[in-house]
C-alpha cells in the first residue's frame, strides 16, 4: 500500500541525484527560466549585460526549483492519492520530508541570496514574493480553497518575464507587464485542459479543481473563453508598439492553433483532447516566446 511506502525509511536511503532532480520541477523550471531570460532580453535594444544574464538565469532557476521542492513536500498527500504523482519521491518514500525541505530551503536561500548580491534587491524581492506565492499562497491554501486557485495562483507563475526585466533595468515597465498578463492569462486554459484530462485524480485527492466542482463542460467552456481572451492579450504587443509583424504573424498563428484546439474539447472531443490541448498549450508559450525575442532583433519582413 502506498501508506506503507510512505513511511518506509529503508526506501528513504536509496534516494539519489534523480530524485532530488525531480523535486526541482525540471520541465517547469525550463520554462520559467526561458520566460525570464527572453524578458531580459526584450528589457534592452542590444545584449544583455553577461552579469545580469548569468546570475539572474540561475538565481532565478535556483528560486524556481526552491518552490516545486516545496510544493513536493506540501502536496505529499496529495501525491500519494492521485495516480500521476503517486510514484514521486516523497510518497514513494524515496526522499523523506525533512531532507526535502532542507533542499528547497538550500535552493531558495541560495537563489535569492544571488540574485540580491549579484544582480539587484528588486529582482531578487520579486523572486521572494514569487516563490512565496507559489509554493506557499497557492499550494497550501488556494489549491485546497477554491476552483479559482489556478486563475489567482497564476500570477507567481506569470512573473518571471518580469523578473528578468527587472533583472536588466532595476525596475518594471508597462511592457513588462504585458508580459506578465499574457502568461497569466495563458494559465487556466492551460492548467484546465490538464485538469480535464485528471479528473478523477483530483476528486479522489479532494482538490476542488475547476471540473471536480462545476463540471467538465463548463470547464471545456471556460478554456475557449479564456483562449479567446488569451489571443486577444497576445496582440497587445504589437498594438503597443512593442513588437512587429513578425511577433503579430506568430501570436495569430499560434493562437489560431490554440483555439482550434479549445473549440474541439468543447465540441467534439476523443479521451486524448484535453492531454494533447495541454501539450500544445506548452509549445504555444514557448513558441509566442521565442517570436517575441526573434521579432524584437530582427527587423520585420514587412512595412508597419
Amino acid at each position: 500500500m502506498l501508506t506503507r511506502e510512505y513511511a518506509n525509511t529503508d526506501v528513504t536511503a536509496a534516494a539519489t541525484w534523480r530524485d532530488y532532480y525531480v523535486l526541482t520541477k525540471p520541465g517547469v523550471v525550463q520554462l520559467l527560466v526561458f520566460t525570464a531570460i527572453v524578458g531580459m532580453f526584450l528589457a534592452t535594444p542590444g545584449m544583455v549585460p553577461w552579469d545580469a544574464l548569468v546570475f539572474g538565469s540561475v538565481g532565478i532557476a535556483l528560486a524556481a526549483a526552491s518552490a516545486a521542492a516545496i510544493n513536493h513536500v506540501l502536496d505529499q498527500r496529495i501525491d500519494a492519492e492521485m495516480a500521476r504523482t503517486r510514484f514521486r519521491p516523497l510518497p514513494s518514500g524515496r526522499v523523506n520530508e525533512r531532507d526535502a525541505l532542507g533542499f528547497a530551503l538550500g535552493l531558495g536561500l541560495a537563489g535569492i541570496g544571488l540574485l540580491a548580491l549579484l544582480v539587484n534587491a528588486l529582482t531578487a524581492a520579486l523572486t521572494f514574493a514569487s516563490l512565496i506565492g507559489y509554493a506557499v499562497i497557492y499550494t497550501a491554501y488556494l489549491k485546497r480553497a477554491t476552483p479559482q486557485n489556478i486563475v489567482i495562483g497564476g500570477a507567481a507563475g506569470a512573473a518571471p518575464p518580469v523578473l528578468g526585466w527587472a533583472a536588466v533595468t532595476n525596475d518594471v515597465s508597462g511592457h513588462a507587464l504585458l508580459l506578465f498578463l499574457i502568461i497569466f492569462t495563458w494559465t487556466p486554459p492551460h492548467f484546465w485542459a490538464l485538469a480535464i484530462a485528471r479528473r478523477a485524480d483530483y476528486e479522489k485527492a479532494d482538490i476542488p479543481m475547476f471540473p471536480v466542482t462545476y463540471g467538465e463542460e463548463l470547464t471545456k467552456s471556460f478554456v475557449l473563453y479564456y483562449t479567446i481572451l488569451l489571443i486577444i492579450v497576445t496582440l497587445l504587443p504589437y498594438l503597443t508598439g512593442m513588437s512587429g509583424g513578425l511577433y503579430l504573424f506568430g501570436a495569430v498563428l499560434l493562437g489560431g492553433g490554440f483555439l482550434a484546439y479549445a473549440i474541439r474539447l468543447k465540441f467534439a472531443p476523443r479521451p486524448d483532447t484535453a492531454i494533447k490541448t495541454f501539450a500544445y498549450s506548452i509549445s504555444y508559450l514557448m513558441a509566442l516566446f521565442s517570436f517575441l525575442l526573434v521579432d524584437h532583433y530582427i527587423p520585420a519582413l514587412w512595412p508597419e
